[in-house]
């Protein structure tokens, strides 16, 4: 079996040591006789699964024990609407810095709960790169400052976090988490979808401050209650149990690598690859970020023209390439090198770029 070269956006490549363990306990899971599909989500067996993952998330991270760590259901969107009813207060305005199309979003559900204020934006210039801290301008009286950490549409990514005094930090961090050390602290909520580099679609990470729900009002529906899946551990009702133990494969995996240091270090390395492939091309390619705003999670660029493009995108099929098509909203091309991405995939396309410029 010939791997292909993975470079979806997501759902996204998975590390190969991980298919392969679940795999191996896919019908007979530590002798229970049962896949960990069929486990009860109370049962002892799922139970450590579920441990296993919380603790491999606090280790990797360095989350403080005054934070919450749940897995829910919804993806990354459904608490684009969460947060907003949780903890945007009656005469506060929601606070958002505007990235891309996930901030967007995020911007665009909290206007259905109350009052909102754009604190920064870089939209005029298709989204190509990250306001500076500097450049952010608070309403008056916030209810929380809302960022997207890494915009996979565009490429661009946040090197550097806002710090605020009493303003509570919000992060979608659906793209890097895991990616890179960072101050958990400097957040008081953070939440990821698992799909770019925690595990499978269907859970998604959320790392809550505690002293933030007491905030929460009352009446709200249980299940969008951050209150019920702190109190019930997200055992309140049935967990996605697969994904779960999928991600806990996952942070195993890379705690076994190196933790984020390691893991930091080789994606700053493929990144450089293609970066430096693009700005070695004489213009031929043409990242759509700025330098200082450019993602070491997905690098965007374009082609000199579409017929080039879709020259380009066909030879890489024929390749063995997966994924290299630009989102629809931007165009030109895109490559997703999440952490399950190999250094050697980003080796071959950084090969196949050259390669074809020298022929076009």
């Amino acid at each position: 079996m010939k791997r292909a070269y993975n470079f979806n956006a997501g759902p996204s490549a998975l590390p190969f040591e991980v298919l392969q363990k679940a795999q191996a306990e896919l019908l007979d899971f530590k002798g229970s006789g049962m896949s960990v599909m069929e486990l009860s989500h109370r049962s002892k067996e799922y139970d450590a699964v579920h441990e296993e993952a919380q603790s491999l998330l606090r280790e990797l991270l360095n989350i403080p024990e005054n934070y919450d760590v749940l897995f829910l259901q919804g993806g990354a969107s459904l608490q684009f609407s969460m947060i907003p009813m949780n903890f945007l207060g009656k005469d506060q305005a929601a606070n958002y810095v505007l990235t891309g199309s996930w901030s967007d979003k995020a911007l665009k559900e909290a206007k259905k709960v109350g009052q909102t204020h754009i604190a920064a934006s870089t939209k005029e210039a298709k989204y190509n790169s990250i306001p500076s801290v500097e450049d952010i301008e608070l309403s008056e009286n916030p209810g929380y400052l809302h960022i997207t950490s890494n915009n996979t549409i565009y490429g661009t990514q946040w090197a550097e976090f806002p710090k605020l005094n009493n303003v509570d930090l919000i992060g979608d961090m659906s793209s890097d988490i895991l990616s890179r050390k960072f101050n958990v602290e400097d957040f008081s909520l953070i939440y990821a979808g698992a799909q770019k580099n925690l595990g499978p679609s269907g859970v998604t990470v959320v790392i809550l401050k505690k002293d933030l729900l007491s905030r929460i009002p009352e009446n709200l529906p249980t299940m969008l209650d951050y209150r019920t899946h702190v109190d019930s551990n997200s055992l309140y009702n049935t967990p996605p149990t697969f994904g779960i133990y999928m991600l806990s494969l996952v942070l195993q995996w890379a705690k076994d690598l190196g933790g984020l240091d390691k893991i930091e270090a080789i994606n700053k390395e493929k990144a450089s690859l293609l970066y430096n492939a693009i700005e070695e091309s004489d213009g031929f390619y043409k990242a759509h970020a700025l330098p200082g705003s450019r993602s070491n999670m997905n690098v965007t660029f374009t082609l000199p023209s579409d017929e080039l493009t879709k020259d380009f995108l066909a030879g890489a099929k024929e390749a063995g390439f997966v994924g290299l098509a630009g989102h629809r909203s931007v165009g030109g091309c895109r490559a997703s090198i999440y952490n399950a991405v190999p250094l050697e995939s980003c080796e071959a396309l950084r090969d196949y770029m050259n390669s074809f410029k020298a022929n076009n």
